[in-house]
């Protein structure tokens, strides 16, 4: 128990140190550099996020493999896998780099406006961005396969760190620069800094002499039945994170996105701190799925939906309680107003949302992937399209029922895993042949 208590602290600080530490530096940048250069150092920073997601999209994959593998007693195979994912993910990162070089002069053209200094530092601003996402996603198979140990401890403490310095080292460096792309070149030695630390810990854990990518046919094989699911939803999961804003702005204008964006970035932390905290689940049902009795996965289960829940109906009642009068003291009294409307339903939909999570990571811990996709997929395309039919007709109200309705459907997920469990007595026999790997092939 306290070490999933302290994986799950690790989770959240993972989740919560970098958006936290933006807001502490977004103020100095801002000051310093002025609000189009802030916006230019903006748009690059979600480039590196944006680019890292979908590059890193095998990760769930590795730390699903790597984790039954273990509890198989198979100690070659997460050497083996991580040199796959080191291929793949180096693969995709640069891929994804190159495409963002080509288009940076394109991109930099429309955010910097006329400026031709604007456009110049916008520009190498971006392929700097460009650059880190490779860094990123190479740091991403470090961080995926320790927690397939589930050893979050030390992966977390190492990614904060850097990032935190690299934050502190580019506030510090807008009093003597405003170079946007030098400030974010500055952060690059920490972050590859941050990624040598990380390799050698994860030599060290393997064992390994070399973590030089390796095409392991068996390795590969796994990884890509289960990844090419995972890096579906990461890729839908960018995409339909943004359509809701996407939609809104084009329809109502930016004084509707701004009341909109608030309620949604005040709400997500529902979502994202049970995501975070209950990720453990993941590996550890990964890891003993093949050795558990049915009896002690379901008490596992009931455990972590417990906690879920508990999290989940404080922290959305509290929201729902005082989630007007943080947004006065937040954002003003005319956001606030604004948004009075749709705040408990955006708040319902991130609860609801985040009760999700138990059944998200029990279902792909099992190598239901497939059907957790499938589910993502469906709840997404049936958001976009109540967003486009009941906008022009109820305006932000329109976008806030059709997020309503991704959680509500995403819930169903439940279903396929209490027939998993309730269905009939599963002999401990049946439950090896319920390997992920082995469904999955």
């Amino acid at each position: 128990m306290k070490t999933h208590l302290s994986n799950a602290i690790y989770g959240v600080l993972d989740y919560a140190a970098y958006p936290i530490g933006l807001l502490v530096v977004a103020p100095v940048v801002l000051h310093n550099l002025g609000v189009v250069r802030f916006g230019i150092w903006t748009v690059a920073n979600a480039v590196v996020s944006t680019g890292s997601i979908i590059a890193s999209g095998f990760g769930d994959a590795n730390i699903q493999h790597v984790a039954s593998r273990r509890g198989a007693g198979d100690h070659d195979a997460p050497l083996r896998a991580v040199r796959a994912l080191m291929g793949i993910n180096l693969m995709l990162g640069i891929a994804i780099a190159v495409l963002g070089w080509v288009l940076s002069p394109i991109v930099a053209a429309h955010v910097s406006g006329s400026s031709a200094a604007l456009e110049q530092t916008c520009l190498w601003s971006l392929r700097v961005a460009c650059v880190m996402l490779v860094v990123r996603a190479i740091e991403s198979v470090c961080i995926s396969t320790q927690r397939a140990f589930e050893r979050y401890g030390a992966a977390v403490r190492i990614s904060i760190v850097a990032r935190l310095l690299a934050l502190a080292a580019v506030a510090g460096l807008t009093f003597l620069s405003h170079s946007v792309a030098a400030i974010m070149g500055a952060a690059c030695p920490l972050t590859l800094a941050g990624l040598g630390l990380q390799l050698i810990r994860l030599k060290r854990l393997l064992g390994a002499d070399s973590l030089i990518p390796a095409f392991d046919r068996g390795a590969m094989h796994a990884l890509m039945s289960f990844g090419a699911f995972c890096w579906l939803q990461a890729v839908s999961g960018v995409v339909f994170s943004q359509m809701d804003r996407l939609t809104l702005g084009v329809s109502l204008g930016a004084a509707a996105v701004a009341s909109y964006a608030f309620c949604a970035q005040m709400a997500q932390p529902i979502f994202g701190f049970a995501a975070s905290g209950l990720h453990f689940l993941f590996p550890y049902l990964s890891n003993r799925s093949a050795s558990m009795s049915p009896a002690a996965l379901r008490r596992s289960l009931l455990i972590a939906f417990a906690c879920n829940l508990v999290f989940v109906a404080a922290s959305a009642g509290a929201l729902l309680l005082l989630g007007n009068r943080i947004l006065h003291v937040w954002a003003g009294a005319e956001i606030a107003r604004s948004a009075a409307p749709i705040m408990p339903v955006i708040v319902w939909s991130s609860a609801l949302l985040g009760l999700n999570v138990t059944a998200t990571y029990a279902l792909l811990a099992l190598g239901r992937v497939r059907m957790v996709t499938g589910f993502n997929l469906a709840s997404g395309a049936i958001m976009l399209l109540l967003m486009l039919y009941l906008t022009p007709r109820f305006g932000i109200k329109g976008i806030a029922f059709a997020r309503l309705s991704y959680a509500l459907i995403s819930l169903l997920l439940y279903i396929p895993l209490l027939g998993h469990f309730l269905a009939r007595p599963v002999s401990r026999r049946n439950i090896r042949a319920l390997q992920p790997v082995k469904e999955e092939l």
